[in-house]
């Protein structure tokens, strides 16, 4: 393709040059004149054209396959063209994005949307690591909706605005239940709340990502790493939750056996 490009930019300079300027002589006078390989033609025309490529073209027998291998080599540039200029079309808006400064209001509005509110960070005096209940709820996360009891641990996509050991509310609680009774929201229950402790953010396992065109010797192989944030679920509320029975253990002298006696004939 190089070489064709080389040919038609002298055509077409030639061309200009002979339609504008009447002084320069005919075609045959120039053809008659001795040429020089790797030296310009003549030094009255305004730029120095050379009568050889630096690229030479090797011709095959047979042209439309090499026609079609030069279609194909043209496809494939204008598709890594486009590949690259999306690639950076999603850079610079992924940089303007971390640019970007969150207001206050902004953060809150974002969250809930979300369907957590940040509290605050963890403190040492805080005992939000209780013994197990026998209560679950099902919340929503973004568009992900899981299963927890306190203690629990899950992971969810990377929420914003929150750091390692923040605690955190989540408000979309969809159902609430425990051993005496069971609660259904439409879609949410309203008085019902989940509480959890930023423990991680960490990355997922990678997955490759490949991408071929057949005929068109185009492949392309990338890897990506989702990042999570893991969550502790401290605290379910908004049911009632079930007394603990206390039973009292049974003495030694309880537990001992009465000894047989002996029947004798």
């Amino acid at each position: 393709m190089a070489n064709r490009r080389c040919l038609h930019t002298l055509s077409r300079r030639a061309w200009t040059l002979f339609s504008t300027n009447t002084s320069i002589p005919s075609l045959r006078t120039l053809l008659s004149l001795p040429i020089q390989p790797n030296k310009p033609i003549a030094s009255q025309f305004g730029r120095g054209v050379t009568t050889r490529c630096p690229h030479p073209r090797y011709f095959s027998s047979n042209s439309e396959s090499e026609d079609v291998s030069e279609d194909d080599d043209d496809e494939d540039y204008d598709e890594e063209m486009d590949d690259s200029g999306e690639d950076e079309s999603v850079g610079n808006s992924s940089a303007s994005g971390l640019k970007r400064e969150y207001s206050p209001e902004e953060r809150e509005a974002e969250a809930a949307a979300i369907g957590y509110k940040v509290v605050g960070p963890l403190e040492r005096s805080d005992r939000v690591f209780k013994p197990y209940e026998a209560v679950f709820a099902v919340v929503q996360i973004g568009s992900h909706q899981f299963k927890v009891s306190n203690g629990d641990c899950i992971f969810t996509e990377r929420l914003k605005f929150c750091e390692v050991n923040e605690k955190l509310i989540l408000n979309k609680v969809l159902l609430i239940g425990s051993s005496t009774q069971t609660i259904i929201g439409r879609p949410i229950v309203p008085e019902a709340a989940v509480h959890a402790v930023v423990e991680e953010h960490a990355l997922d396992a990678k997955v490759i990502i490949f991408k071929k065109k057949r005929r068109k010797n185009y492949r392309r192989t990338k890897g990506h790493r989702q990042e999570l944030t893991k969550l502790r679920i401290t605290d379910i509320q908004g049911v009632e939750k079930p007394e603990k029975i206390v039973t009292a253990k049974p003495t030694k002298a309880a537990e001992k056996k009465p000894e047989k006696v002996p029947v004798t004939a």
